[in-house]
């Protein structure tokens, strides 16, 4: 690459943006030369913006601080100083959707954390070590927007990132049934301890949308595409609760699968510490050298222990074992801000780049 390619951060202000810049502090490939919030932002240096509301466990990077935050709604103006942008804004559905198609529009692309258009026919919705090929349908929705560079590709939910790659690893020995239960980081609704201090020794049964994204998103993910649109795939059936936990990082899936051919324990380890994508082929930036790791320990994966494992990039399983009911059971553990948020929509971007999607201006 010639030079780094210049990103803006859309929502830059809130947890997942400030998550974003810290993953892009040093990058090979991209620098950050626009920081976008909400009008009540906008006009001032990104560290007075953010005040005292940096959730981050390292310190805000100096390069940042003295950035003048720009209107995230001043599409031209951001589009005009970027080669694309991450989007991370908090808006209503319907506004993330008109304004991620307002920044398209300028021939800017748009990798987003957001779910408003991971229902869009023709947006892909794409972990990159399953689903790549998906990228694909961008030609259509190009037609559709009536541009040339321009597009909107999104990450799923933080929720399915600690059991989909598990369940994709063994798709050859086709699961036909999944029991689900998920026990999320309060990072996942933007919140730290201080922010919530109610979290403490407590748990919530209900996250709003959560359950419903669980069951759904994975099948888009293993569908196809049809025309000028992404069909998604019909098995397998996937029922699942989702509960918020006093964790800050982390969310820990307790998974039970039937197979239609049932595989021997060894044979699932094997595929699953064999595992890689395009990402590792191409050896991508952020991409983990090993994207999901095996513990035999009874007590693993554990947050304090897993959490991180590979960046924060990877994930982690353990306690796979045959069940009275199902076939097996087994506990996924993966990164809900890092794989799960800004660091899986990185990764789309950077094997975007790699492929020629996003290019320089």
């Amino acid at each position: 690459m010639d030079r780094k390619l210049k990103v803006g951060v859309l929502g830059a202000t809130g947890m997942v943006g400030q998550r974003f810049l810290s993953l892009l502090e040093n990058h090979p490939w991209y620098e950050v030369v626009v920081v976008a919030a909400s009008p009540n932002s906008a006009g001032k240096r990104y560290e007075d913006a953010v005040g005292g509301r940096w959730k981050m466990t390292t310190p805000m990077p100096e390069a940042y601080k003295d950035l003048i935050v720009m209107n995230v709604n001043d599409v031209d103006a951001v589009a005009k100083e970027v080669d694309f942008v991450f989007s991370a804004v908090d808006m209503t559905k319907d506004e993330i959707k008109a304004i991620e198609e307002a920044y398209a529009k300028t021939e800017t692309p748009v990798v987003s954390n957001n779910s408003a258009h991971r229902w869009t026919k023709d947006v892909p919705m794409v972990v990159p070590e399953i689903n790549p090929e998906h990228f694909a349908i961008i030609e259509s929705q190009k037609k559709r927007l009536g541009t040339k560079r321009g597009f909107i590709a999104v990450k799923p939910n933080c929720s399915i990132q600690s059991y989909a790659p598990v369940l994709n690893a063994w798709k050859e020995f086709e699961p036909e049934e999944v029991v689900v239960t998920t026990y999320q980081a309060i990072s996942g609704a933007g919140k730290t301890f201080k922010d919530w201090p109610e979290m403490e020794g407590n748990i919530i049964p209900f996250i709003g949308g959560e359950e419903e994204k669980s069951e759904k998103e994975p099948l888009r993910i293993w569908g196809h595409i049809e025309g000028d649109e992404i069909v998604p795939a019909t098995s397998p059936k996937i029922t699942c609760q989702c509960v918020r936990v006093p964790v800050l990082n982390g969310h820990t899936a307790a998974v039970f699968v039937r197979f239609k051919n049932k595989p021997s324990k060894e044979e699932l380890i094997k595929k699953l510490v064999e595992y890689k994508g395009e990402p590792q082929e191409l050896n991508l930036p952020s991409a983990p050298k090993q994207f999901i790791q095996y513990l035999t320990e009874d007590n693993r994966p554990q947050i304090s222990l897993d959490v991180d494992f590979e960046k924060g990039m990877g994930v982690s399983v353990g306690r796979l074992r045959e069940d009275t009911i199902y076939d097996y059971k087994f506990i996924g553990l993966s990164h809900n801000t890092l794989r799960g948020a800004a660091g899986g929509a990185l990764l789309c971007a950077e094997y975007l780049t790699a492929k020629n999607f996003i290019q320089a201006k």
